[in-house]
């Protein structure tokens, strides 16, 4: 969020985030169950790696919960994860997400990636915007923060049993079912389809939209059914349920608020509500908190922009609704994947750091930060988040890929001088391959000729690359599973990191800092091979080869299809830009020249990267509180988007040529 459009905390870094599970198993939601799983009989199993399967069956039979039921609100949870008893981003433990307002309210804003200059406009056309207010503290305690106090108060275990024992926790979540339950005036039946109205409190949401969307992905995953092995190894399954229907009319007795109205643009299959940012004059003819604009008529959009929040949930939404603040389009929230909507998609809101990809981006905040890797996402954030770029994808002609979903990390610096203080949210821990399969575009090889291109692909829980920095600079992170694969300068684990000279111009050395970008590559981007060495492969990045460990039986890369460019015959070296602008022939009176600005780096005979979209330059000029002097400007030069480094950039189609991957 920070400076940028990521959300929430504009100067007060952006973002980070990570995702709370994924497995080599895991699928787009489920996987089809994988041979007989166990009945709802609540049938004890005796190996080792069912203990958490036995778990389940204990705290139904004990509190009259439907085990189909404890396990798919478990699953919508934390995917029946435990996470070695750290907190989610809302202060929740275990299994069951039991949240303690405590360490969601004390969680303070981790070490920032940049140096704190990130203009989220980032354009030249007026002043920089580097706002320097942190996002607050939630001092608040609303319900869905403090159900670990009251699962101990139901269950009489102990609230750090709750936190660090997943049997434990699962019992306390039993609980809180069952008083749900009972607090309906329901009878605690062995009928699931019962249990809607109870589920839906469960979600701790306090109106009715959120309440249903969030009992409705539960029911959903009991007729599904799935199995996987968590992250403490443990096999877990629940049997599909195809023909379950459950009681919505449940709900009515809950209890819970309507809805807030709202012109909201969002799916029906989420819950979204509209808390307007400001666009509001403030100041010495200064305005916020983004543009007004007329897309895609005017201009289209094609991007759309992960960030993370970097604070809590309702600090997060006071900050966006301050006109001196910055903006983005969509908050998520953790506990129920809950969605605000800020920002019409018409409009344009200050998010990205880059005015070009601004004018052209959605951006979604989700609440979470990047540099606390055990601060995971429940499942509910991510399918919400899922559905909902999605939805725009379709509405906007966005293709589901990592050229146009972007992290706000893969965002390039629009000038030299911007690229180190642009923001690395969501980060390593966001899991980008399970995001692509809940987006119904699961990464895979592609079929056809092996050795021109590469699609980076770790398994995210097994791929565990060191970083430091979470919480003291130079001191390692917790391990982790990761989407990030690092690079070296040759064949070998002990070899120096490649550089960045765009990230130290003066030559430093690239390290494993959690914010440090420039020697690593992230899941679902695409890089043309430049060598190979046994257990090694070399790809082209920022102007220079870089090898990375990628064993034929844990692959940290796969086969890739597609067209590259590299310089045109006679050119040895050719320029890279951040923004796709204009030649200054194409502005017209009253709009100022932007700089067609190279970034540091080049281009280099030989050398071959990724093509994305051909696009025209294009510059929205909108300086001004009064829409009347805004205008599109679009010139006759085009650009080839590419994947250069862990962030894109563009290249003129008058320097390159393409041609397909493998010739």
């Amino acid at each position: 969020m920070r400076g940028s459009p990521t959300g929430p905390s504009p100067t007060a870094r952006h973002r980070r985030a990570r995702r709370a599970a994924g497995a080599a198993a895991s699928a787009a939601l489920l996987l089809p169950l994988l041979g007989a799983a166990p009945s709802d009989s609540g049938a004890r199993e005796s190996t080792s790696s069912a203990r958490l399967q036995n778990a389940f069956a204990d705290a139904a039979s004990t509190y009259g919960v439907p085990q189909s039921v404890l396990l798919a609100v478990s699953y919508l949870q934390s995917r029946w994860d435990a996470h070695g008893g750290a907190p989610s981003v809302s202060g929740g433990y275990g299994p069951m997400h039991l949240t303690d307002a405590r360490t969601a309210i004390a969680r303070t804003v981790a070490p920032h990636h940049s140096d704190g200059t990130e203009d989220p406009r980032g354009d030249d056309s007026r002043a920089a915007l580097v706002p320097d207010t942190e996002v607050p503290a939630d001092n608040r305690f609303p319900a869905r923060l403090r159900t670990l106090t009251r699962a101990a108060e139901l269950s009489g275990i102990p609230a750090e049993r709750l936190r660090t024992d997943a049997a434990a926790n699962v019992a306390g979540g039993a609980a809180l079912l069952a008083a749900a339950q009972k607090k309906l005036g329901a009878p605690l039946t062995d009928d699931a389809a019962d249990w809607y109205g109870a589920v839906a409190r469960y979600s701790g949401a306090d109106d009715t939209a959120t309440a249903a969307t969030y009992a409705d992905d539960v029911f959903d995953v009991i007729r599904r059914g799935g199995a996987r092995t968590t992250d403490e190894g443990q096999r877990v399954a629940l049997a599909a349920h195809p023909q379950l229907r459950p009681a919505a009319a449940q709900l009515k007795r809950a209890g819970l608020r309507a809805p807030v109205a709202g012109a909201t643009e969002c799916p029906t299959t989420v819950s979204c509500e509209w808390i307007p940012a400001p666009y509001k004059e403030f100041g010495d003819g200064d305005y916020g908190n983004h543009d007004l604009g007329d897309r895609p008529k005017s201009q289209s959009i094609e991007y759309i922009v992960v960030h993370d929040t970097e604070g809590a949930w309702e600090g997060v939404l006071n900050m966006v609704q301050d006109p001196t603040y910055v903006s983005w389009q969509y908050t998520l929230r953790s506990t129920d994947g809950h969605i605000a909507q800020h920002v019409k998609a018409k409009d344009v809101a200050w998010h990205a750091g880059n005015w070009y990809v601004n004018a052209k981006s959605i951006g979604l905040e989700h609440e979470g930060f990047l540099a606390a890797p055990d601060s995971w996402y429940t499942e509910a954030m991510y399918r919400s988040s899922a559905r909902l770029v999605k939805y725009l994808a379709e509405k906007y002609g966005i293709p589901l890929d990592r050229q146009h979903i972007l992290g706000h990390d893969t965002v390039p610096g629009p000038t030299a001088s911007a690229v180190p203080g642009m923001h690395t949210d969501p980060g390593p821990y966001w899991d980008w391959r399970h995001y692509f399969a809940l987006l119904g575009k699961p990464l895979r090889a592609e079929p056809g000729p092996a050795g021109g291109l590469v699609t980076v692909l770790p398994v995210f829980d097994a791929n565990r690359p060191e970083f430091t920095g979470c919480v003291t600079k130079g001191k390692p992170c917790a391990e982790h599973g990761s989407s990030a694969v690092r690079l070296h300068t040759e064949p070998r684990g002990s070899a120096p990191l490649v550089k960045d000279i765009g990230l130290r111009p003066a030559g430093g050395d690239s390290t494993t800092d959690v914010n440090d970008i420039g020697s690593r590559v992230s899941t679902g981007q695409r890089y043309a091979v430049a060598g190979r060495d046994g257990d090694w492969t070399a790809i082209w990045y920022l102007g220079q080869k870089a090898w990375f460990k990628n064993p034929e039986k844990q692959p940290t890369a796969v086969n890739a299809t597609g067209s590259v460019v590299t310089p045109k015959a006679g050119l040895t070296e050719i320029p890279v830009y951040g923004r796709a602008y204009p030649e200054k022939e194409a502005y017209p009176a009253g709009v100022p020249v932007q700089a067609v600005s190279p970034l540091p780096y080049k281009l280099l005979a030989g050398q071959r990267y990724a093509a994305g979209d051909k696009v025209p330059g294009e510059y929205f000029y909108a300086p001004t509180f009064d829409t009347k002097p805004h205008r599109v400007v679009r010139g006759s030069d085009t650009y080839y988007e590419i994947q250069f480094g862990h962030r894109v950039a563009f290249v003129r189609a008058a320097d390159v040529r393409v041609m397909p991957s493998k010739s």
